[in-house]
This record gives C-alpha cells, sequence and structure tokens, in this order.
C-alpha cells in the first residue's frame, strides 16, 4: 500500500478517533472546571460573562428576574377607606350625594370573610352565565360595606320639600368578583349588594358631624324614602376591554355594564389612566363606582406608581329607588315620567402609591340632573378620598 493509500486509507480515521478523543477530553475539563470553584476555567467562564455583561444581545438571553403573578389572589390582598362629600369640591356644597362612607378589603380572606356575599354571587353568576364567561379563573375577591345618603338643598326645612330632591340613603354590604380573559384583554366583574334604605343611622352620622364642625342640622331626615327602613338589593355585571391604544404610561378601556335593582340600567363608560404604572389594568375599576359603592375586587401593585386617571359615562337608568322609592309608601318620591332617564357621568382622579403599599387617592366626580324639573332639577358634584394598603 503506497503513502497516499495509509493517507486516506488508514491515517484519516485514526485522526478522527484522536479528534473525538481530543474534544471529550476538553468537554469533561470544561464541565470540571465550571463545577469545581476556583478553577482556572470557572474564573475563565466568569471573565468572559463579565465582559459580555455589557452586550445587549447577552443581555437579552439572561435569564429575568420571575414578576409577581397576578393570577394568584393574596389570602390578604389589600384594604381601604373611602370619604366622599360634596364639601371636598370647590365652592360651598351640601346637598344631592352628600356623604359617603365605606371600608374594603380585598384576597381570599375577603371571599371567605363571615358577612361576604360571595356564596350567593356565584350562585346568580352560574344563573346568568357569567361564572366562567371568561375562560380562566377568578382573579380577584373584595368585600366591602358602607353607608351614604342623599339630602335637598333646603335642610333647615323641617316639612316635606316636595319640588326637591327627597332624603335618602342606603346602608349595605357588597361582594365582587372579577374574571380575566388574558389573549382577549377581557375583564368581566360581578357584583352582589344587599342592604337597608331609610335607616335613622344616615342622619344621624350627618348631623354628628355636621354639630362638629359648626354646620346647621339636617332637620327633614324623617321623611326620606323607605322611612323606617327597608330591605333592598342590586346585582350587576360588567365587561372591560383594554383598547389598542395602550402603552406602558397610558391604559384605555371602554366598560359595559348592566344593574338590575336599586339602580336598574344599562351603562357605556371610556376611561384612561396615565403616568407610572405598575398595577394589571384590570385590577383599577373607577368606573365601577355607584355613588358610595366603589367594587374595587382586586388587590394593587406594591410597587410605587402615581397616575392621573379619569372618564365619562353614559347612562340609560330605568329606574332609581332614591328617587323613586320601592314598595314601602314615601312621603316624598318621583314618579318614572319626573326623573331623567338618560344621564351623563364624569370623573377625575389622581392616584400617589408608595412603595410600602400605602396609597392615596382624590377624585372629583359629577353628572347631569336627574330629575326633570324644580329646584332638584341640578347638576351634581362631590369629591372622595381613599386611603389604601397593599399587602
Amino acid at each position: 500500500m503506497n503513502d497516499a493509500e495509509r493517507l486516506t486509507g488508514f491515517a484519516k480515521p485514526r485522526l478522527r478517533q484522536r479528534g473525538k478523543s481530543a474534544i471529550t477530553a476538553l468537554l469533561v475539563a470544561l464541565l470540571g472546571g465550571v463545577a469545581t470553584p476556583g478553577t482556572g476555567i470557572a474564573a475563565s467562564t466568569d471573565s468572559v460573562q463579565l465582559a459580555r455583561a455589557g452586550d445587549p444581545a447577552f443581555e437579552e438571553q439572561r435569564p429575568r428576574r420571575p414578576r409577581p403573578d397576578p393570577q394568584q389572589e393574596r389570602t390578604i390582598g389589600s384594604w381601604s377607606l373611602t370619604l366622599d362629600n360634596d364639601l371636598l369640591v370647590p365652592g360651598s356644597r351640601d346637598q344631592d350625594y352628600t356623604y359617603g362612607i365605606s371600608v374594603a378589603a380585598t384576597g381570599r380572606q375577603a371571599r371567605d370573610f363571615a358577612l361576604s356575599l360571595n356564596t350567593p354571587l356565584t350562585w346568580i353568576d352560574r344563573l346568568t352565565g357569567v361564572d366562567g364567561i371568561a375562560g380562566g379563573q377568578i382573579r380577584g375577591h373584595s368585600f366591602e360595606a358602607g353607608i351614604f345618603g342623599f339630602t335637598p338643598e333646603d335642610k333647615e326645612a323641617k316639612r316635606p320639600l316636595y319640588d326637591d330632591r327627597p332624603y335618602a340613603s342606603l346602608m349595605y354590604l357588597s361582594s365582587s368578583r372579577v374574571q380575566v380573559n388574558p389573549a382577549r384583554q377581557v375583564a368581566w366583574h360581578s357584583t352582589l349588594t344587599v342592604g337597608a334604605m331609610g335607616l335613622d343611622l344616615a342622619g344621624d352620622i350627618q348631623n354628628g358631624v355636621h354639630k362638629v364642625i359648626g354646620s346647621d342640622r339636617a332637620e327633614g331626615w324623617e321623611h326620606q324614602v323607605s322611612d323606617g327602613g327597608e330591605p333592598t338589593f342590586r346585582y350587576a355585571v360588567a365587561r372591560q376591554k383594554i383598547l389598542p391604544v395602550s402603552s406602558d404610561r397610558l391604559e384605555v378601556k371602554s366598560t359595559v355594564e348592566g344593574s338590575v335593582g336599586y339602580l336598574t340600567e344599562a351603562r357605556w363608560s371610556l376611561s384612561f389612566r396615565a403616568g407610572r404604572l405598575h398595577s394589571p389594568w384590570w385590577q383599577t375599576s373607577p368606573e365601577l363606582a355607584h355613588y358610595g359603592e366603589r367594587n374595587n375586587a382586586t388587590a394593587m401593585s406594591q410597587n410605587h406608581e402615581h397616575y392621573l386617571w379619569g372618564g365619562i359615562a353614559l347612562v340609560g337608568r330605568a329606574y332609581n329607588a332614591f328617587l323613586q322609592g320601592q314598595f314601602r309608601d314615601s312621603e316624598v318620591s318621583y314618579d318614572s315620567d319626573e326623573v331623567n332617564h338618560g344621564v351623563a357621568e364624569a370623573w377625575l382622579g389622581y392616584t400617589w402609591a408608595f412603595n410600602d403599599g400605602y396609597r392615596l387617592s382624590y377624585v372629583l366626580r359629577g353628572h347631569t340632573s336627574e330629575l326633570k324639573e324644580g329646584v332638584g332639577d341640578r347638576n351634581v358634584l362631590w369629591g372622595g378620598l381613599v386611603f389604601a394598603k397593599t399587602f
């Protein structure tokens, strides 16, 4: 066999075998060096990683720290205290929706709380087909308790005022749930509220505060709608959709909502928030507020965020128990043809959240007149403060 045959027939396989052996030995050395701290190869590898740390392509390949999963509902999500009052706006007002006080909590404990309405809310959601409508799991639960009241303009009058808004009040308990479909960017909110209208406590609270601040006493609470107490309820379902114009610093969403009960209505709203945003878009729902009820079913982010928020709503209202009364006779109430069934609402607020989980919000809200004529035919305006803590 000649030299060429030796090279082509026998030498090449040996070269391949030697090459494979060399590669195998190199891999073993590399693996052993990485696994053994302090070796030259490990130190060399660290040096290469440090050298590449500024490379954008390398940064994209590095594993990132996992963010908190908003799908995992906390045991204790948050608590909040809300104070509404028409005195929290520029000028002098003390009429119409005049005050509201509520406390709320979110998380699994809010779902399992002894007074929670989550069980009957779940039954109703299943009956109406809302349960599971988003194709995902329940992302949040909330429980809320509060009281709010309405007064006419002339609060010193002891007689019934038949041409102005009647005294009215509601003391309530409320539970809410939210379901989210991330793929379609849609959230479904459902709420069940039960309570009592016409309780004396509403007037006692207002007059107690007026005594402290030196304001005139409201003398006509004995003429309020459903005076002496009457049970009531409301069930509401809302569908929210984030719009494509949204970005990291701007969120715009549309909401369609319907409710039956002491407020029977359908509404469409367009809302936004803009600024430094960290919490998911479906965790803030100021468009779902109805007088004193907030119905925020999720806990907020603990990260520092601050943003401006606002919106408008068009409401088609078939029935308003605070003006028209219920089954119990009321000394002052209005018939259906005396109230405006179309109402426009607007709100503007600002939220500042701190790194320790505390947050403070202020909101200015208003809506067009709910009565067609008389002294009570006027637009309504009030302000609100919200103190909250996220865990």
